[in-house]
């Protein structure tokens, strides 16, 4: 496998993932951080860390060269920006820093799709956010489609990411709390682990330009909290409507089941995790 000059940008709980992984494999790996003290942090990992906001356009402009480029950049609610102009604008100026021959792979989500109901959904699915994250998220995708036509990219739409120390609701639960969610309806989870797989094998030779990025078992929100509790060795949950127009209620709300299969058979042939059964053990048994 050759070396790569790799720049991380949103080196969160994913992006850390990722960089951790590429270091360890010998690739030179940039990571983008606002502070100051996560810039020291970064160094001590083997990181070379490049203090910048990709809101601010200016600050991009000292980027290096690199071969390959993660985009996994979540919104901060407490910087004062809009969601559009946090992930839209933010693309867009990154577009701008990053050499078209760098190959780019977009964080987005699978909160693009608006169907309910329990229909299976995949890269062909039509996609109509009701929610804004959804919305800015394609109009991100939107601009790589837009503004490098030619160039390598890849888009990710995830669900939701889980793995050491991001366990949905794990506390309330273990704490005998009501899960304020709906118990029916569906998750559709993806181990951190393999998302990072799937970038990885995104930057090696990708086919196609979009990918939906599930594990293979889509299950009912309460299969998924009994299987902690089992175990856990915790009492059965029980669930309590959620917020009448809270984001938990709109979260509860989405009720489709990701298909995975141009993932698998493209990508990830195998996932680590291919189901929440494994990777709950995985995380649990620590």
């Amino acid at each position: 496998m050759p070396k790569f000059r790799i720049l991380i940008v949103g080196c969160g709980y994913l992006g850390s993932v990722v960089a951790k992984m590429a270091h360890d494999s010998g690739h030179t790996v940039f990571a983008t951080t606002r502070r100051p003290q996560r810039a020291i942090e970064l160094r001590q990992q083997g990181i070379e860390p490049i203090l910048a906001d990709w809101t601010n356009r200016s600050s991009l402009q000292a980027l290096p060269e690199v071969d390959r480029a993660l985009v996994a950049v979540s919104y901060d609610s407490a910087s004062g920006l809009s969601r559009y102009e946090s992930q839209v604008g933010g693309m867009r100026n990154l577009l701008e820093a990053v050499p078209e021959q760098a190959h780019l792979c977009y964080i987005s989500t699978t909160g693009v799709y608006h169907q309910t109901g329990g229909v299976w959904v995949d890269e062909r699915s039509p996609a109509k956010p009701n929610r804004e994250g959804g919305r800015v998220h394609l109009q991100a995708e939107d601009l790589l489609h837009r503004h490098r036509p030619a160039a390598p990219w890849t888009i990710l739409r995830l669900a939701g990411i889980y793995g050491p120390g991001r366990v949905p609701r794990i506390a309330t639960l273990l704490e005998g709390q009501p899960i304020a969610s709906a118990e029916d309806g569906y998750l559709n989870l993806i181990h951190v682990d393999d998302a990072a797989g799937a970038v990885f094998a995104a930057w090696q030779d990708s086919s196609y330009r979009m990918y939906v990025v599930g594990d293979d078992e889509p299950m009912p929100r309460r299969d998924f909290y009994c299987e902690i509790a089992r175990q856990c060795g915790a009492a059965t949950p029980v669930f309590e409507p959620p917020p009448a127009g809270s984001a938990k209620q709109m979260r509860s709300e989405s009720n489709k089941r990701i298909w995975n299969r141009r993932l698998k058979g493209n990508l990830l042939p195998r996932l680590a995790f291919p189901t929440y059964r494994e990777g709950l053990a995985s995380i649990l048994k620590t």
